[in-house]
């Protein structure tokens, strides 16, 4: 009987590091074009007729940008700590939310060119690290034991020696698990 072979992609570990990079690329580049010009309104001054013009950024029409770099960033603690099942759902939150800077861009009236391309490409990002998470996020590696609590570092580290040890004492070694 052969044991079933590990579909074909990059290694768990490295796959990881993808998904945290891509959710801070995707953070950085959500919070930067929040300071990208959306779209430039004139007008009059009342009273004199002198022309104005302000710019308005990006942060201002679509306010939800910066709160979705915040999710991102939260993004790589959840893909660091979760496991297996809270971190699929996690990534399936995440390519949704990281639609919504996407569509929009694209559905938004107005908006400068390179401001709407910089929000759907960070959007983008993070709804591909969010899809690697949902399809992939279970055979992720976790946090090593060295976060563990101090009583279940003690317990696993257990030799087979101590094991058989206990049980020459008359102590159950598997108690307490």
């Amino acid at each position: 009987m052969t044991e079933p072979q590990e579909p074909p992609g990059p290694p768990p570990r490295r796959l990881l590091w993808t998904v945290v990079g891509l959710l801070v690329l995707s953070a950085a580049g959500l919070w930067g074009s929040s300071y990208l010009t959306w779209s430039t309104s004139t007008g009059t001054v009342p009273g004199t007729g002198a022309a104005t013009s302000a710019d308005v950024p990006v942060s201002a029409a679509l306010p939800s940008v910066v709160p979705l770099a915040v999710l991102a960033l939260a993004g790589v603690a959840g893909v660091l700590a979760l496991g297996p099942v809270p971190r699929r759902v996690a990534g399936a939150l995440l390519a949704a939310a990281g639609l919504v800077p996407v569509w929009q861009a694209v559905a938004g009236t107005g908006g400068a060119v390179p401001a709407r391309l910089a929000v759907a490409v960070a959007g983008l990002v993070m709804a591909a690290a969010g899809g690697v998470l949902l399809i992939r996020g279970a055979r992720l590696p976790r946090m090593g034991a060295r976060y563990a609590a101090p009583g279940a570092a003690k317990e696993s580290a257990r030799t087979d020696d101590d094991l058989w040890q206990a049980l020459s004492e008359g102590e159950d070694p598997t108690a307490g698990r």
